[in-house]
């Protein structure tokens, strides 16, 4: 059985058990991964959405060849050779990361991590520095402008203050930017920033900023930015540079990360919201319909999902851009899988952020990952009908809300057609 059929089996379940304990039999059919309609500026256009769509939903945990891909780069790092990655510092065996002061906005260091001066970090090195101090975390990977989740990992590694305090910083640091292989060419620079407070403290609970070495507790593989890369827990995968080779200590007081360009936010960290699964494309008059989907969990977390269904085209008033007058009503969020796909056994490791000893979530649902809901529907008359889903945040914040900008994370409410005959 491959790990995503047996996702499916979890999904099929997890929703069978709560459609059979409403009395809705055989309704399940588990469908595509849901991706936030396309919008005209901030409004969604509604789109149809058969049960049966052709993006099948992975494991809880994603396999590594199963993330979408949006590297950036000519060549991308990935595609190289073997002898090309080997030459490029891109193996574990040839990897060197540099941790210098910037020239321009210095920041005093007593011991720069250089490759001229030989102290330059090698894959051995920061592995030694895992044996005592290597963290792991459970984390959605998803890109700040589109409106799907590009995968989700068990992701592992040093800290990166671990080694900032290797250069023996003294003095005028407040920022953290870092890049990797493609900086090398002026033309293809790729930047992240953090402030230094970040890099050294972790608030509100959060995991540490890592530089990640192993995904789903494998090596982390070219394609997902091996053999080190930065993951930063509550970012947009922006933040997490792939390909690592460079970490500069900086005096700037600003953000200077090139994704700034283009009017993004760089600052916004991930949002709440929902999407669907499942939603059948056609449904029967009189007949409950019933419905799932996933909610990622940003860092204002989710204290409940909700949906609605109304008749197509139905009013919408000038001043509720966001459907707050829609008829919502509350949906299920499904409890944690009983095997957490792509891992060896199933099995949460000891000491991974988030979970007990016995390997079960300390809360749920867990903040920076996806959850998965459902919801029965009342029978309907024949006609077209609109479907929604949103979520609500523990704050009370209904999704598109605190933060319905499209340059600062992708939030929007999909909507989706449905015929009752």
């Amino acid at each position: 059985m491959t790990h995503q059929q047996a996702f499916l089996d979890e999904h099929r379940e997890l929703t069978r058990r709560y459609f059979l304990r409403l009395g809705v039999v055989g309704a399940v059919a588990v469908g595509g991964r849901a991706r936030a309609a396309d919008g005209d500026k901030d409004k969604p256009k509604p789109r149809t959405k058969p049960a049966n769509a052709d993006v099948q939903p992975e494991p809880y945990f994603t396999l590594p060849e199963d993330f979408q891909d949006v590297s950036r780069g000519k060549p991308i790092p990935h595609r190289l050779t073997d002898a090309q990655k080997r030459d490029a510092g891109l193996t574990r065996e040839t990897w060197k990361l540099e941790v210098i002061s910037d020239p321009t906005h210095p920041a005093g260091l007593g011991k720069p991590l250089t490759k001229t001066g030989g102290t330059a970090l090698d894959f051995e090195s920061l592995l030694k520095l895992g044996e005592k101090h290597a963290v792991r975390f459970p984390k959605v990977m998803t890109c700040l402008n589109m409106g799907c989740p590009l995968g989700m990992g068990l992701w592992e590694g040093v800290p990166l203050r671990e080694v900032v305090w290797l250069t023996q910083p003294r003095d005028n640091l407040r920022r953290v930017f870092y890049y990797g292989f493609h900086n090398d060419d002026p033309k293809q620079m790729f930047r992240s920033s953090l402030p230094v407070g970040r890099v050294l403290e972790d608030p509100f609970d959060l995991p540490p900023v890592i530089l990640c070495y192993k995904l789903n507790g494998q090596w982390l593989n070219s394609e997902r930015g091996g053999p080190v890369r930065v993951v930063v827990p509550e970012a947009y995968g922006f933040k997490s540079i792939k390909w690592l080779t460079h970490v500069v200590l900086t005096n700037l007081a600003h953000a200077n990360d090139t994704y700034a360009d283009d009017n993004n936010d760089v600052d916004s960290p991930l949002k709440t919201f929902a999407a669907s699964l499942t939603v059948p494309q056609v449904a029967k008059a009189g007949e409950a319909i019933a419905v799932s989907g996933y909610a990622q969990v940003g860092i204002s977390g989710l204290s409940k999902v909700q949906v609605s269904i109304e008749p197509k085209n139905t009013p919408r008033p000038a001043d509720d851009p966001y459907f707050t007058k829609a008829p919502w009503v509350d949906a299920e969020v499904l409890s944690p899988p009983k095997r957490w796909g792509a891992l060896a056994d199933g099995k949460i490791p000891a000491n991974t952020h988030g979970f007990d000893a016995a390997g079960k979530p300390k809360s749920w649902p867990m903040r920076l990952t996806n959850v998965h809901w459902a919801a029965v529907l009342p029978a309907l008359l024949a006609g077209e009908y609109t479907f929604r889903s949103r979520t609500i945040d523990e704050k009370g914040h209904a999704q598109p809300m605190p933060r319905p900008f499209r340059k600062s994370g992708r939030a929007a409410i999909e909507s989706v057609y449905v015929t009752v005959k």
